[in-house]
């Protein structure tokens, strides 16, 4: 199986990145599913149901999230029916939707599982121990297994990569909206990167206006910062899975300019 997963969408020119090139991309790379992270999609917010209507009908197959999941209250009720939108599995018990999705998604078994980091981070639940419980729980014939790592320090992603390694096919870190040129096939056969980047404008500080964060980081007080525009980039990788065994057998990192 080829997969192709998408760094953190952000704001509007990610999100029109996304649904103008996704199905080049599929047809470019020759692959069977698309994920991609929609933590910021809103304005740079979580997601919104019409939004997240838009991107499945475009062609993303399934969207992992972090800690901004549930900064838009509309999503609450929608992430209880969609199954292919998943939040952290580690946040607590009784929090809506679900942490993993296994399902049949181009006809192979899959699992997908989100989690998020401690370090630097809103407090959650250990994501060592909560990922070992879903993997406990997926069906044997789940062979492709996908882990997004959303998290702040690179030594908590490593530390999940090594973790898992042979254990699941795929390792991506997210959130940091920088892309690492670490991509690798660990020793037990779990591709990995430490972050797949923004998907976004990169003309300005991580998919913010890059005057508005200056004065952040300069003076006070300030205002909130807005997004900036331009410099677009979709950053993503593609990945080859074994259907048999789930060991991953290449991973590429991408970088598109589109504007």
């Amino acid at each position: 199986m080829r997969i192709l997963f998408i760094g953190d969408v952000v704001a509007r020119s990610g999100r029109r990145a996304v649904l103008n090139h996704v199905s080049s991309l599929r047809t470019e790379h020759a692959v069977d599913a698309v994920l991609m992270n929609a933590e910021n999609v809103a304005g740079g917010f979580s997601i919104t149901p019409p939004i997240a209507k838009e991107l499945f009908e475009a062609g993303i197959d399934l969207m992992t999230s972090g800690n901004h999941i549930f900064d838009k209250k509309e999503v609450v009720p929608y992430i209880r029916k969609q199954p292919k939108l998943i939040r952290p599995a580690n946040y607590p018990p009784g929090t809506p939707g679900a942490g993993c999705f296994e399902g049949e998604i181009a006809g192979r078994k899959i699992a997908v599982i989100n989690l998020l980091g401690r370090v630097f981070m809103p407090p959650v639940d250990d994501p060592f121990r909560s990922v070992d419980e879903c993997l406990s729980m997926l069906d044997p014939e789940s062979k492709i297994r996908i882990v997004d790592m959303h998290c702040e320090a690179t030594s908590e992603k490593y530390a999940m990569g090594w973790h898992l390694d042979g254990r699941v096919s795929l390792v991506v870190g997210t959130h940091t909206h920088v892309p690492t040129a670490d991509e690798r096939i660990l020793e037990n056969g779990t591709a990995y990167v430490t972050d797949l980047g923004m998907t976004g404008s990169y003309a300005g500080v991580i998919g913010m206006n890059k005057e508005d964060v200056l004065k952040r980081f300069t003076i006070m007080p300030h205002d909130r910062a807005g997004h900036s525009k331009g410099s677009v980039w979709i950053c993503y990788i593609v990945v080859e899975i074994d259907d048999e065994t789930g060991k991953a057998l290449t991973i590429e990192r991408f970088r598109k300019e589109v504007n």
